[in-house]
């Protein structure tokens, strides 16, 4: 039997929370929440974190001109090296 111990779970919560974890990986940690009620109380504290910190910075507003110097970031860094600027 393959388990996952509070130690493990603890230190994968936030791949757990942030979908980075493999199939498997998934499932161990999830059948440990289900088991556990001390890493489970962890894990909703943990949510309930990212979830108001995404709250927050949907809400924020960048500045114009952050924006325009991100985007003009993203773009060289999608162009093939030396290749000419994207649309």
């Amino acid at each position: 039997m393959n388990r996952v111990t509070c130690e493990e779970a603890f230190r994968r919560l936030d791949d757990y929370l942030d979908r980075e974890l493999g199939e498997e990986q998934t499932r161990l940690i999830g059948e440990h929440l289900a088991i556990c009620e001390a890493c489970l109380r962890e894990f909703a504290f943990e949510r309930s974190v990212v979830d108001g910190v995404r709250r927050k910075l949907e809400r924020a507003e960048a500045p114009a001109s952050l924006r325009t110097r991100i985007a003009d970031s993203l773009a060289r860094e999608a162009r093939p090296e030396g290749g000419p600027p994207g649309r």
